[in-house]
C-alpha cells in the first residue's frame, strides 16, 4: 500500500514528526476495517522511517478525534466492512501503538468516544483541544472493549472512575480528563498542532534509544492486559452477531433508546 493509495487516513512527516490523521470527518472520523488497515500501515511506516522520532495521531477537522467503529457500516453489513487481510485489526492497532518504539501523542481535536477513546488511551501522551469530549459508548451500542479499553484505562484514572466511564457511558470534558489524569495538557483548538509540535521537539532533542527503552519499560508493567484484550476481542466477535448486540446498533442508527431489558 502506497501513501498515495490511502483513502481513509492522511500521512505526512514534518521535521521528525509523523502526523497520522483519520480522514473521515463526514462520519466523525469513525473507523471501518479499511481505516484500521491504513492506520496500521501508517504506524509501520513511521516505525521504520529513521527520519521520524515522534508520531502524532489525530482526526480531520475540528469536531472529532475518533468516535470508534462506524455504526452505520455495522448496521448495513453486520461488520465494519472489508479488510485487506480479511481480519478486523482493531486489537492489533492498539498493540502496535504501544509497541512502536517511538513516543505517540494523541492530538485530541474533538470527540474521543468509544473505540476512539481507546485509541487515545493507548497513546503515550495526550494533548486535547479545550472543546474535546471523552467517553464510552460500547454498552449503549451493543459492543465493548474489555482489554486496554478497560484495564489500562483504570491505570490512568483509577478503578472507580474507569467503571463509571464504562457503566454509565457519560461524556466528559477535556478539563475533567485533565483533572483525572487522562490527558497531559489542554489548549485552545487553534493552538493544538503548535502544542503538539512543541512537545515533539522536546522529545526529538533526546536520545531515541533511551526513549525506546523507557517506553518498553512502561509497557511491560501492563503487558498482561494484552492477553485479556485477546480474549475480549474473541468474545466480542461472537457477541456482535447476537440479537442483543443488534438491538444496540439498530437503536443507535434509529436515534432511539435501546431496549435491552429483555436480555437481562
Amino acid at each position: 500500500m502506497k501513501v498515495s493509495e490511502l483513502s481513509d487516513v492522511l500521512y505526512e512527516v514534518d521535521d521528525g514528526l509523523a502526523w497520522i490523521t483519520i480522514n473521515r470527518p463526514e462520519r466523525l472520523n469513525a473507523f471501518r476495517a479499511r481505516t484500521i488497515d491504513e492506520l496500521v500501515h501508517c504506524f509501520k511506516l513511521a516505525w521504520g522511517d529513521p527520519a521520524v522520532g515522534v508520531i502524532a495521531l489525530t482526526g480531520a477537522g475540528d469536531r472529532a478525534f475518533c468516535v470508534g467503529g462506524d455504526q452505520k457500516q455495522r448496521l448495513e453489513t453486520g461488520d465494519y466492512g472489508p479488510s485487506e487481510y480479511g481480519v478486523f485489526q482493531d486489537e492489533y492497532l492498539q498493540r502496535l501503538i504501544r509497541d512502536v518504539p517511538k513516543p505517540v501523542i494523541a492530538a485530541v481535536n474533538g470527540y474521543a468516544i468509544g473505540g476512539g477513546q481507546v485509541l487515545h488511551v493507548v497513546c503515550d501522551l495526550s494533548i486535547a483541544a479545550d472543546h474535546a469530549q471523552f467517553g464510552q459508548a460500547g454498552p449503549r451500542v451493543g459492543s465493548f472493549d474489555a482489554g486496554f479499553g478497560t484495564a489500562y484505562l483504570a491505570r490512568h484514572v483509577g478503578v472507580r472512575r474507569a467503571r463509571e466511564i464504562w457503566y454509565l457511558c457519560r461524556r466528559y470534558s477535556a478539563a475533567t480528563m485533565l483533572e483525572w489524569g487522562l490527558v497531559n495538557c489542554v489548549v485552545p483548538m487553534s493552538g493544538l498542532r503548535e502544542e503538539v509540535r512543541t512537545w515533539a521537539d522536546e522529545m526529538l532533542a533526546l536520545s531515541p534509544a533511551a526513549l525506546k527503552f523507557v517506553k518498553h519499560s512502561f509497557n511491560a508493567d501492563t503487558e498482561s492486559i494484552a492477553g485479556i484484550s485477546a480474549v475480549a476481542f474473541d468474545g466480542l466477535a461472537a457477541f456482535v452477531g447476537s440479537d442483543e448486540a443488534r438491538e444496540g446498533v439498530t437503536a443507535f442508527n434509529e436515534k432511539r433508546v435501546p431496549d435491552f431489558g429483555k436480555y437481562r
